[in-house]
C-alpha cells in the first residue's frame, strides 16, 4: 500500500502535491508536481503551502506546474482499503472458556477487596 505523503511544513498534516528543491549553485527554488519517491535534500508540500512559496531575496523560484491538484487514489490504494476491509470483517470475538465447575466455586468463595479477588490456594 502506498503511504500518502505529508507536507514537509512543520504542523502542516495536509497531503503533498508539489516537491521543492534548491539548486543552490544558481540560487533557484525549483517546485514541481509530487516525486515518485520521497529524497532527504527535497520538500513535500500542500497545495496551500505551494502556492504561498516565496524565495529568500535575490532566489527566482521556477514552477514547472501553474496548478497543483491531489492525485487521485490509485488502483493500489484502493486494493489495499478492500483488504483492510475484508480483514476486518474477519475478526471475531474470541469464545468464551468454560471453567470446571471446581475453579469457578473457589473463584466465587474467595473474598473481594476493591477491583482485586483474594484466591486462596493449596499448601
Amino acid at each position: 500500500m502506498r503511504s500518502v505523503r505529508q507536507c514537509s511544513r512543520t504542523a502542516c498534516g495536509r497531503a503533498a502535491v508539489a516537491t521543492l528543491t534548491y539548486v543552490y549553485a544558481d540560487s533557484t527554488a525549483v517546485l514541481g508536481p509530487l516525486a515518485q519517491h520521497a529524497e532527504p535534500h527535497s520538500y513535500d508540500l500542500c497545495i496551500e503551502h505551494a502556492e504561498r512559496l516565496t524565495a529568500p531575496r535575490g532566489w527566482e523560484v521556477v514552477r514547472l506546474t501553474p496548478e497543483f491538484t491531489p492525485a487521485p487514489p490509485s488502483r493500489d490504494d484502493l486494493l489495499a482499503l478492500a483488504d483492510a476491509v475484508r480483514e476486518a470483517g474477519r475478526r471475531t470475538e474470541p469464545e468464551p472458556v468454560a471453567l470446571p465447575e471446581a475453579v469457578g466455586a473457589v473463584l466465587n468463595e474467595a473474598p473481594r477487596r476493591g477491583h482485586l479477588r483474594v484466591l486462596r490456594g493449596e499448601g
